[in-house]
């Protein structure tokens, strides 16, 4: 919630002496004190002596003092908190005018438990611009959604899942980790699929051997056949010499076959035989040689949809199909956001060295409303991007991308950019940008607050077409 700048009138009356804040204007026949008392988050006033005028419900079910108890007392005393008696919010912006949102304060209530808030602050005036004191709202920064989510219960191999759907797969793997079966594994991109290919092979039989992954749309079409089967040498030009495939680097563990709903018509054919007779040959070669690996396939692509269009074979596709696995996307799990978000910041706290204990309210909501196209993977990309800008315990909705004004509206959306550019690119970019912003062009304080090297910086800034002639001069 914004803070109250628009308060031109005098709430409330400080009740040891000044002109200052008693209610006088009436709305639906209820007061200013009865409107803030509705407010979901904690709102007090201070008049120019730090005496509080005004205390909310909220605020006391939040601090734990009743507003007799509050009322007339200096906010200190009340909200004991650590930035207090330095870089007081509330006294930046009574002192200058400032509006401050989002910022961390530990405060400790009546029972003297530590609780961390996060606040926004003004300054209120009365017309003539005198000032009268100043206005804060505050809300508890916990996360009641995961809160009580033990991580152990619902995780297996890196997936992880509190949906009916996500438990059954969670529960199923081991089952089919164990068979020697093959594996279709069909979701839309970003779902986790080579994730849950990777889980089968470790808890399979075959785990000491080796997981070979293929992208068989990102093979050119006129290698893709040696790459899977391997060349004998003199096979075509360039060929000096024999070299084996895919199949063959695999042997004794298990084949990942990504994007299989790409593969042409020619190579679906071929694929279908190494499967029926359980051997290959090489591009130029007269040897079979035994398949010995463990075919997981998977695409994005709905293949009953391109068996109809005659895109994909049948035969092909039943015989991939011994054990299916749908994963749904996560704007058909929003159940699953908080606990991935949890396990996410786990992650992201080892590999950046911090101790973020979780996202603002307000962020979650903004989460679990988002259709999250890009699924996990768009989720996991936001909130590693949320980390290289986050200072303190929590994250808030100043640390999403674009600054807030693409995560408070309807959608949340990653930046947009060049259509040259990847979404990865495109974030990279944007993130180098902010970081600029909030050094004031600073390179050295940029690198540093990245964590990259300053040459780097530099390599990335031509890379991107970065230039500082919109930030302060370097210093």
């Amino acid at each position: 919630m914004a803070p109250l700048t628009n308060l031109q009138h005098p709430l409330y009356a400080n009740r040891h002496g000044n002109e200052d804040l008693l209610p006088s204007l009436k709305f639906l026949g209820l007061n200013y004190g009865d409107i803030l008392d509705s407010f979901p988050e904690g709102v007090f006033l201070v008049n120019t002596r730090w005496q509080i005028g005004y205390f909310n419900q909220t605020a006391e079910e939040i601090t734990g003092f009743t507003r007799e108890e509050a009322i007339g007392k200096f906010c200190w005393d009340i909200f004991q908190a650590d930035l207090c008696h330095k870089n007081c919010p509330m006294r930046i912006s009574m002192n200058s005018g400032e509006i401050l949102l989002d910022r961390e304060v530990e405060i400790v209530t009546k029972t003297g438990q530590k609780k961390l808030i996060l606040i926004n602050t003004a300054q209120i005036k009365k017309p003539g611009n005198k000032v009268l004191g100043g206005v804060e709202t505050f809300h508890e920064l916990v996360c009641p959604e995961a809160e009580d989510q033990k991580l152990e219960d619902h995780v297996f191999a890196d997936i992880v899942g509190v949906s009916p759907r996500m438990q059954e797969i969670i529960h199923t793997l081991p089952i089919i980790a164990a068979s020697d079966s093959n594996v279709l594994i069909q979701g839309e991109s970003g779902t986790g699929k080579e994730l849950v290919a990777r889980a089968i092979h470790l808890h399979s039989s075959r785990k000491k051997g080796p997981f070979v992954a293929v992208n068989c749309s990102a093979i050119p079409e006129t290698l893709i056949e040696s790459e899977l089967f391997g060349h004998e040498r003199g096979a075509f030009t360039g060929a000096i010499a024999s070299k084996p495939g895919r199949f063959e680097l695999a042997k004794g563990g298990t084949l990942f076959l990504d994007e299989i709903g790409d593969l042409k018509p020619e190579l679906q054919v071929k694929l279908l035989r190494v499967l029926e007779e359980k051997a290959f040959m090489r591009v130029g070669g007269t040897r079979k040689i035994p398949m010995e690996a463990r075919i997981v396939a998977a695409t994005n692509v709905n293949l009953k949809e391109a068996m109809r269009r005659g895109k994909f074979r049948d035969d092909l596709y039943y015989r991939l199909f011994t054990v299916p696995i749908y994963l749904p996307p996560l704007r058909e799990k929003r159940e699953d956001i908080p606990i991935l978000v949890k396990y996410m910041l786990e992650k992201l706290n080892r590999k950046f060295n911090k101790r973020v204990k979780g996202v603002d309210p307000k962020v979650m909501k903004l989460f679990c409303r988002h259709p999250w196209p890009g699924n996990v993977r768009e989720l996991q990309h936001v909130l590693e991007y949320c980390f290289v800008f986050a200072k303190g315990a929590f994250i808030t909705q100043r640390h999403l991308p674009r600054l807030e004004s693409a995560w408070v509206g309807r959608e949340l959306e990653l930046p947009t950019g060049d259509e040259s550019m990847s979404p990865l690119e495109t974030l990279e970019k944007r993130t180098i940008l902010t970081a600029l912003e909030m050094a004031q062009g600073n390179k050295q304080e940029t690198a540093k607050m990245l964590k990259i090297s300053r040459s780097k910086l530099w390599r990335k800034m031509r890379l991107y077409q970065i230039c500082d002639v919109d930030f302060k001069k370097d210093t």
